[in-house]
C-alpha cells in the first residue's frame, strides 16, 4: 500500500514570489511525523549496517530483486494511477528481500525503486515518495528481524541469520515467513493510515482495509513468498517469476482504474454520472414494486465565501468532512453521491416522507455540529437540504431531482440551514437539472459558489 497523487503542478511561483517546499505546506503533525519516520529508518540503519558483513550474494540478490521491481514499475509507468491511497504487487519483491536477506537491507530496496517512479513515472510531491519508502523500509526491517531473531536470537535478528533461508523449504518455516509478512503488511497499513489522518484525511482503517484490500494484501501475501522460495532455489528463477507478477499487477492496476472512474476524486464517494445510474435503476426498481423512495439534494451554505477566506485547499477538506459525515449517518443500502460544486445527493430506498425529513433534519444536524480547524480558527458549516418523495413529488429521477433542487432553493430563499419540501409537484423537462448559475459543474475542477 502506498499514498498516490496527482501530478506536481509545473507552472513556477509568480515572479518575486519565493517558493516554499510543499512539505512546509503540510499540516504541523504530518510534517513531524514524517521527520519522524525518516529519523527512524535512518536509525534503524546506521544501527543495521554495523552489524552486517556485506557479501557478493547478498548484493547480487538485491540487485537482482531491484531489477525485477523496475521492470515491474516500468511496465505501468505510462498509465495514470488514481489519487490517493493505492494498492500494488511490488511486496512481491519486498518480501523476498525480507526473508533472504539481513534486514539492512528491507531499508535499501524501496530507495531506488521510488526514485525511478519519481523519475520515469509522474513526477508528484517528493515527501510522498519519501514517506512510502520509509514506510516500507521500517515495516519489513521490523518484520525481517522477526525473521532472522526468531531463528537465530536477538543479534542475529538485527545483522541476520546466514540459514534462516533454508527454512523456507519447511512447513513451519513457510508459516513463519507469512506470518512475518503479513505483519509487514499490519504495519505498513497503519504508517499509511496514521500519515493520511495527520494530512487531513477523515477515514477508517476499515474504508482502508475492506473485503477488497484484505484479497490484494493476501494475494500478495502469497506471491511474496512465492517468489522468495523461487529465489532461494536459485536467483536465475526470478526470470520467470516476473511475468505473473506483472500480469497480476496490471490486472490490479486495471481494477483500480475501474473504480476511479465511478468515484469522485476529492471525497471518494460516487461521481454524478454513476450515482445517477444507479438511482435510476433503483427508482424504477421500487416503482415496479410499488415501493417507496425519496431523493434529496445537500448543499454546503456559502461554501464560496469559505473558499473565499481559507483558500480552496481548505474547502477541499470541507467537502471531505461534510461526505464522511453524511456518508457516516447512512444506511448501507443508501446511496450517497456527490452532484457536483458543493452540492451532494442521496437516494433513500424504502423512505416515505416523514422517513426521508427526518433523515435529512439528522444530516443537517451533524453537519452542523461539525468544526474544521484553520489557523487555530474553527469554522462552522451548515448545510440546505431539498427533499422529494417517489410518489408525492414524481415518479422517475428526473422528475425527484427536479422536485428536490425547487426545494433546496426553497431552503436556501429562506434563511439556509434547513430542510424543505417541494410546494406541490413541479412541472419538469425532462433532464436532470444540474448545478444552479454560479456553480462549477466539473466535480474534479475546484468547488464554486453556491445559489
Amino acid at each position: 500500500m502506498s499514498i498516490s497523487e496527482k501530478p506536481m503542478a509545473t507552472e513556477g511561483a509568480p515572479l518575486g514570489e519565493r517558493r516554499s517546499w510543499p512539505i512546509f505546506q503540510q499540516p504541523l503533525g504530518l510534517v513531524v511525523y514524517l521527520i519522524l519516520l525518516v529519523f527512524v529508518a535512518l536509525f534503524l540503519f546506521g544501527v543495521a549496517a554495523a552489524q552486517t558483513v556485506p557479501t557478493v550474494s547478498d548484493l547480487s540478490l538485491l540487485l537482482a530483486l531491484v531489477i525485477s521491481a523496475v521492470v515491474c514499475v516500468e511496465a505501468i509507468r505510462r498509465i495514470d494511477l488514481p489519487a490517493g491511497i493505492t494498492r500494488d504487487l511490488l511486496g512481491a519483491w519486498w518480501f523476498p528481500a525480507m526473508l533472504l536477506l539481513p534486514p539492512v537491507y528491507s531499508l535499501l530496496i524501496p530507495v531506488p525503486v521510488y526514485l525511478l517512479l519519481q523519475r520515469r513515472s509522474r513526477r508528484t510531491l517528493p515527501h510522498r515518495r519519501v514517506f512510502n519508502a520509509a514506510a516500507i523500509g521500517v515495516s519489513g526491517f521490523l518484520a525481517s528481524v522477526v525473521w532472522h531473531g526468531a531463528q537465530g536470537g536477538l543479534l542475529a535478528g538485527i545483522s541476520g541469520s546466514p540459514n534462516a533461508h533454508e527454512s523456507l523449504l519447511s512447513l513451519s518455516g513457510v508459516s513463519l515467513a507469512l506470518a512475518c509478512c503479513a505483519g509487514f503488511t499490519v504495519m505498513n497499513t497503519f504508517l499509511v493510515f496514521l500519515g493520511t489522518r495527520l494530512s487531513g484525511g477523515s477515514g477508517s482503517v476499515r474504508t482502508m482495509w475492506d473485503r477488497e484490500a484484505f484479497l490484494v494484501d493476501s494475494a500478495e501475501l502469497c506471491v511474496g513468498v512465492t517468489v522468495a522460495i523461487l529465489a532461494q532455489l536459485s536467483m536465475f528463477l526470478l526470470v520467470i517469476a516476473v511475468p505473473p507478477v506483472l500480469l497480476l499487477q496490471r490486472s490490479l492496476v486495471y481494477q483500480q482504474l475501474q473504480t476511479a472512474a465511478r468515484t469522485d476524486p476529492k471525497t471518494g464517494l460516487l461521481n454524478a454520472p454513476t450515482w445517477e445510474q444507479e438511482a435510476a435503476a433503483e427508482i424504477n426498481r421500487a416503482r415496479t414494486t410499488r415501493g417507496r423512495a425519496a431523493v434529496l439534494i445537500v448543499d454546503i451554505d456559502h461554501f464560496k465565501r469559505v473558499n473565499d477566506s481559507y483558500g480552496h485547499l481548505f474547502g477541499d477538506q470541507v467537502l471531505l468532512g461534510v461526505a464522511t459525515t453524511i456518508a457516516q449517518q447512512l444506511r448501507q443500502s443508501d446511496l450517497l453521491g456527490r452532484f457536483g460544486g458543493e452540492e451532494f445527493v442521496v437516494l433513500l430506498p424504502g423512505a416515505d416522507a416523514t422517513e426521508a425529513w427526518q433523515a435529512a433534519e439528522r444530516l443537517r444536524s451533524q453537519v452542523g455540529r461539525m468544526e474544521i480547524a484553520v489557523e487555530d480558527v474553527q469554522v462552522s458549516i451548515t448545510i440546505s437540504i431539498g427533499v422529494a418523495v417517489a410518489g408525492d413529488h414524481g415518479n422517475d429521477l428526473v422528475e425527484l431531482l427536479t422536485a428536490a433542487d425547487l426545494a433546496l432553493y426553497r431552503a436556501k430563499e429562506t434563511g439556509r440551514d434547513r430542510v424543505c419540501l417541494p410546494a406541490g409537484r413541479p412541472e419538469v423537462t425532462g433532464q436532470i437539472p444540474g448545478p444552479r448559475e454560479g456553480q462549477v459543474t466539473d466535480p474534479a475542477n475546484s468547488p464554486g459558489e453556491p445559489s
